[in-house]
């Protein structure tokens, strides 16, 4: 099942992002089979401010555990995660619902 995370960093975390990165980076290699759609949200200045993911998993329980196992989470990067059972209309330029 489709869900999608909405990310929202506390404000003034850019340092606290960019130190924990790698190993975030690092830790979405280990799900790519079930990340369908990841990367940073960005404020006016093109500067990340969140993150949104939309990831494969089982249900939402599955999806909050990814999520509390992100090395962003655990370094507190985080004001608020908003998890959201999510429904594809569209692919890749295609209808596929």
């Amino acid at each position: 099942m489709l869900f999608v995370l909405i990310c929202t960093d506390k404000p003034g975390s850019l340092d606290v992002r960019l130190a924990a990165r790698g190993s975030h980076l690092a830790y979405l290699q280990t799900y790519e089979a079930c990340i369908v759609q990841a990367g940073p949200l960005l404020d006016l200045d093109d500067r990340p401010c969140g993150s949104l993911l939309i990831v494969d998993v089982a249900d939402r329980a599955a999806a909050a555990g990814f999520a509390e196992a992100d090395p962003y989470g655990k370094a507190g990067l985080f004001e608020s995660v908003i998890i959201r059972p999510f429904r594809q209309v569209y692919r890749d330029g295609s209808q596929v619902a």
